[in-house]
């Protein structure tokens, strides 16, 4: 954002800042749209907040359980493919 995108807004009584039209569009940021609020060194950082909680490997590890011999990574790409082609034509 350069100087000349510099805005000022107020401070609602209610605590509320009003985002100018032209960045809600520039971000996609529609009504109702989440968002974090980080303090910084710097001043007060808005971010579009994750559509998911943060996990670590350990934590999905094994969810989809898989019962049979092992496939190798050609089986796997095989069915990844056949599965893109299958979809491709039903669309």
């Amino acid at each position: 954002m350069g100087a000349a995108d510099k805005r000022t807004v107020r401070l609602s009584t209610k605590g509320q800042v009003v985002l100018p039209k032209s960045i809600r569009q520039r971000r996609n940021w529609e009504s109702g749209a989440s968002l974090t609020i980080e303090e910084t060194a710097e001043g007060v950082l808005l971010k579009e907040a994750s559509l998911f909680a943060p996990t670590k490997l350990e934590d999905v590890f094994g969810m989809l359980a898989y019962a049979g011999p092992p496939k190798s990574v050609e089986e796997m790409d095989a069915s990844v493919l056949a599965e893109a082609k299958r979809r491709n034509v039903r669309d």
